[in-house]
C-alpha cells in the first residue's frame, strides 16, 4: 500500500469513528473526526468525493444536534456556490437537489413554511423520479394540506433514508479514534 493509499485509509477510518460517534448521540466528537477527516483528505488532496461524503456528514450531526442555524447558513452558501457554477452535469445537479432539500427540512423545522416548500419545489425539479422522494412526499402533503411537524417530519426523513450516517451502513471495525490529546486540543481550540 502506498503512502496515497495510507492516507485515504487513515482519513477513512477517523470519518468512520466519527459516524460510530454520531449513532451513539455524541455529535460533538463526531463533528471533531470529520472536521480532521475532511482536513486531512483535503491535505492529502483526495478525490472530491471525500470532501462531499465528510461535509455530508457535518450536516447531518450540526442538525441533530440542532444547530439549524449553521446547517441553513452552510446551505444559502452552498445553494449561492451552485446557481454560480451554473453547471449541466447531473452529479451537481443532484448534489444542489439534496441541498436544497436540506434546506428545506431545516426551513421547515424552523417554522419557515413558505420558504420550505419553495426550497424543497426547487429540488424536485432539478431530478427525476423517483429521486428526492423525502422533498416530493413533503411537497405532496403540503398540496393536500396536511401539516408538517417534527414527528412527521423526522418520520418520513428515516423513512426515505435523509441521513447517510445509519446503523446498516457504518463500519465500526474500520474506525480509528483520534488520539486524546487530538479530541482535547480540538476542545480548547473551539473554546477561544
Amino acid at each position: 500500500m502506498n503512502s496515497t493509499d495510507k492516507a485515504h485509509q487513515l482519513h477513512l477510518g477517523i470519518a468512520e469513528q466519527g459516524k460510530v460517534l454520531a449513532l451513539a448521540g455524541r455529535h460533538a466528537d463526531a463533528l471533531q473526526h470529520y472536521q480532521e477527516a475532511l482536513r486531512m483528505a483535503v491535505s492529502s488532496r483526495a478525490p472530491e468525493v471525500f470532501f462531499r461524503h465528510y461535509t455530508q456528514c457535518v450536516m447531518e450531526s450540526l442538525e441533530l444536534s440542532g444547530e439549524l442555524d449553521s446547517v441553513l447558513r452552510y446551505c444559502n452558501e452552498a445553494e449561492a456556490h451552485y446557481a454560480r457554477l451554473n453547471s449541466p452535469l447531473p452529479l451537481v445537479a443532484r448534489d444542489r437537489a439534496e441541498n436544497l432539500q436540506r434546506r428545506g427540512c431545516i426551513q421547515l423545522r424552523q417554522g419557515q413554511l413558505a420558504d420550505a416548500l419553495d426550497s424543497l419545489q426547487q429540488a424536485i425539479t432539478l431530478v427525476q423520479p423517483p429521486q428526492l422522494p423525502l422533498a416530493r412526499a413533503l411537497v405532496g402533503w403540503a398540496a393536500r394540506g396536511l401539516s408538517i411537524g417534527e414527528r412527521q417530519l423526522r418520520d418520513a426523513q428515516q423513512r426515505h433514508d435523509y441521513f447517510i450516517v445509519r446503523k446498516g451502513l457504518v463500519e465500526p471495525k474500520r474506525a480509528i479514534p483520534l488520539p486524546p490529546e487530538r479530541l482535547r486540543s480540538a476542545h480548547a481550540a473551539s473554546l477561544v
